[in-house]
């Protein structure tokens, strides 16, 4: 399974954004991180994504880290972010009942 983080905030941001990022903690073994990927906007200003891949019994253990990695940006102005869990087709189809 993947995790996907979506992380905005405008320009003016950067540079704190920056400086918060070369000093975050690792994440956990468990989880292999991909990004971020950075976007950047006149009108919606800066746009990054994040892949993570884990298993799927690690899913809350991988959330709640995650959601720590995320929140030292707390504070910048502007900054905001959600995290979305994605399965695999056939795990999709389950949940459905398929």
């Amino acid at each position: 399974m993947i995790i996907i983080s979506n992380v905005t905030y405008p320009p003016e941001g950067t540079r704190e954004i920056a400086n918060r990022y070369l000093t975050a903690p690792a994440l956990p073994s468990f989880i292999t991180k991909k990004g971020p990927y950075i976007s950047a906007s006149n009108t919606q200003g800066m746009h990054s994504i994040t892949y993570y891949e884990l298993e799927n019994d690690r899913l809350a253990d991988g959330l709640k880290a995650i959601g720590e990695s995320l929140a030292i940006y707390f504070g910048v102005p502007g900054y905001k972010y959600d995290i979305k869990p994605y399965f695999e087709l056939e795990e999709g189809l389950s949940i459905l009942g398929l």
